[in-house]
């Protein structure tokens, strides 16, 4: 079971926020940082992102109008803590909210160095690649962090099982999505704002396009699938753009397959899909995407991946693939673009799960409750 967050909110000052993210990437991890930022502003704490030099998420928090700071950070170098170190004395921060493994280190020996500095460390993991079980790592996570999040359950029964984590210290505690946003809505109309194809059988993803997402697969179903009328729109932008181009044009599936590059509006595709797949096999939490897809009421093919089982129950609320299995994609995707009744029934059922348990407030309650438990805690030992 997750910890327990017992902390009462109402009477206590604000918070002074810092997130740290050394990666130059931009996906959902980003993403949910900044969101949560935003959030959290809006609900009177302070917050200041501070990210790799060239990051996205440097460049991205305007639009979400959160402060950013540029760091070395990137990598795990002496510069970095230094840098960190002085960020983290500039402003009396609470909380330092560290996200990938780098900034993570960075942050936790610039903590060590500066030990009357306020800050408590809570890191967060939105992946579940493995932790390892090294002296230096059990220290980082059993005595540098106060607190742990993940954005999944069995990210955080991994924790505990294979490295020792308290159970009482770590919270799951997955992304929260706007539900006004996503929202479902008419599937003519947002094909006809994006200039997609009226009549034709859709299928979309949306992800960054990292091998691990399973672009090359569906791109390989697509190809099986029966009715050639089908198409797919691939959503995002990434490392794989031109492998998967490339793919494209190896399987003559040109006229089929409609890139859109990075959108920062995802919501009027998802509404414009027949169908929404996700064939990812490694390194999921509670994929960001896939929930927006629930919401937005459409119908899911997608694997086990990571965290993906928590929203994703097959012949419930999605259909669940073999991970690499191009035949189940293709037989999944085809019983759903068969079965309108099948489909409606899917997507409400995932929306009506995800509604309830899955909202960006929820999200918010969770995370300030873990900052000031991470507070108390400290302050008591």
């Amino acid at each position: 079971m997750t910890g327990a967050i017992m902390v009462n909110e109402s009477s206590q000052r604000p918070l002074v926020i810092a997130h740290t993210e050394s990666s130059d990437g931009w996906g959902g991890q980003e993403i949910r940082i900044l969101t949560e930022a935003a959030g959290m502003q809006a609900r009177g704490h302070r917050v200041v992102v501070h990210g790799a030099h060239g990051s996205r998420i440097v460049a991205e928090a305007q639009h979400f109008g959160v402060p950013a700071i540029a760091l070395p950070i990137g990598r795990k170098r002496p510069a970095g803590v230094a840098a960190m170190h002085r960020a983290l004395r500039a402003t009396p921060f609470d909380i330092v909210n560290t996200h990938s493994s780098t900034d993570t280190w960075l942050s936790a020996v610039a903590l060590r160095i500066g030990r009357r500095m306020r800050p408590v460390l809570v890191r967060t993991r939105h992946v579940s690649v493995p932790v390892p079980n090294d002296a230096g790592t059990r220290w980082l996570y059993r005595k540098a962090t106060a607190r742990l999040v993940t954005t999944g359950e069995s990210l955080r029964a991994t924790l505990i099982r294979d490295n020792g984590i308290d159970p009482a210290r770590i919270d799951s505690i997955p992304t929260g999505i706007d539900a006004t946003l996503f929202a479902p809505g008419d599937s003519h109309a947002a094909r006809a704002s994006l200039g997609l194809p009226a009549e034709v059988p859709l299928i979309g993803i949306v992800a960054t396009l990292r091998s691990w997402k399973g672009h090359r697969y569906l791109l390989e179903a697509l190809g099986k699938i029966g009715d050639s009328r089908t198409m797919l729109v691939v959503v995002g932008d990434g490392p794989q753009r031109a492998a998967l181009e490339a793919q494209v044009e190896a399987l003559a599936l040109r006229n089929r397959v409609i890139f859109t590059g990075q959108r920062s509006e995802v919501a009027p595709f998802l509404r414009a899909f027949d169908v929404f797949a996700l064939p990812s096999y490694a390194n999921e939490g509670v994929p960001q995407a896939l929930l927006q897809a629930m919401f937005a009421g459409l119908a899911c093919v997608t694997t086990d991946a990571g965290a993906i089982p928590e929203i994703a129950r097959d012949g419930q609320t999605a259909v669940v693939v073999g991970k690499e299995d191009v035949a189940a994609l293709v037989k999944g995707l085809e019983l759903l673009l068969a079965d309108a009744s099948l489909r409606a029934r899917l997507a409400t059922n995932a929306r009506a799960l995800v509604m309830s348990r899955y909202g960006l407030s929820t999200m918010l309650d969770r995370m300030e409750s873990v900052f000031r438990l991470a507070l108390a805690e400290v302050g008591a030992s």
